[in-house]
């Protein structure tokens, strides 16, 4: 059955419990790109993943396991969850197998996107990752770049961004949804939330360019919104820090973006960035 909403929620586990968490293909999607799960292990358990004819990322949102993708087992993970440092990520292209094995429970999040293209596996670790802040006043956020255009991936890119409670988010409102490079490329995205607090929440409008259709979603911890096309800003409730995962893929490998030149005014107000940031070293 295809998803016809942007809003998708994660199913609950049981404390202690394993499994899969979030689970969405692409003919679910209704699109041409990504399929995205995430998968919760506990102590002992492994995961074993294979590609053929796709490529995925896979980013240890929080715990410690063993990663053996044909190189040997090696030790991965540090931080307890997203909110208590930065990612490790595996890149898999096409042909390769990779199995998990948890140390402690943890969480992986898995992106695939159909493609051929040889290249070579790479561990991404908190050191290899790029970190800066953006914005100024309250539209400043942190940028945690795994996976950019510069990575040597086919198709996938992944970025983590943490918004402080309060503050905007993806603003100005940028859209990516024509393929007319180097302006702008078509990308399908997905942002999948993580937040600070079992009642947090963000709003995200989703809205044509054209004006002919707007909506409001409100997320909350473990959902994710899809991103197909028009402008798509977000904001995180007072109180509550906001945590998304983008993974994006579509007509070319860039982030070339449209803003939309209402609000791009506002980066003229931005002063001081938010003394709150970084929320994560």
């Amino acid at each position: 059955m295809a998803i016809t909403t942007d809003l998708v929620s994660s199913r609950q586990l049981a404390e202690g419990g394993s499994g899969e968490i979030f689970q969405l293909s692409r003919r679910e999607a209704g699109w041409e790109w990504m399929s995205f799960s995430v998968r919760r292990l506990q102590p002992g358990e492994s995961y074993s993943a294979a590609t053929s004819g796709e490529e995925a990322a896979f980013v240890l949102l929080g715990g410690q396991c063993d990663a053996d993708w044909g190189q040997g087992r090696r030790a991965i993970g540090k931080r307890k969850n997203v909110f208590d440092g930065l990612p490790y990520a595996l890149y898999l292209p096409t042909g390769n197998r990779v199995t998990f094995t948890a140390t402690t429970a943890c969480e992986i999040a898995e992106c695939r996107v159909p493609s051929e293209a040889r290249r070579p596996p790479q561990l991404v670790t908190p050191s290899d990752v790029a970190s800066y802040l953006r914005g100024g006043g309250n539209v400043s956020r942190q940028i945690v770049d795994i996976m950019p255009p510069a990575f040597l991936a086919d198709k996938l890119m992944v970025i983590e961004v943490y918004t402080p409670g309060g503050n905007w988010s993806s603003f100005p409102p940028h859209k990516h949804e024509v393929h007319n490079p180097p302006a702008e490329v078509d990308l399908d995205e997905i942002y999948y939330y993580r937040i600070n607090h079992p009642e947090g929440f963000a709003f995200q409008h989703l809205y044509s360019s054209d004006g002919t259709q707007s909506r409001v979603v409100k997320a909350q911890d473990g959902d994710a919104v899809l991103v197909r096309s028009g402008y798509h800003p977000v904001v995180a409730g007072p109180g509550y820090d906001v945590y998304y995962l983008n993974f994006l893929a579509g007509s070319a490998r860039a982030l070339a973006v449209t803003e939309d030149a209402r609000h791009v005014w506002v980066r003229s107000t931005w002063k001081e960035t938010d003394s709150r940031l970084p929320l994560v070293r």
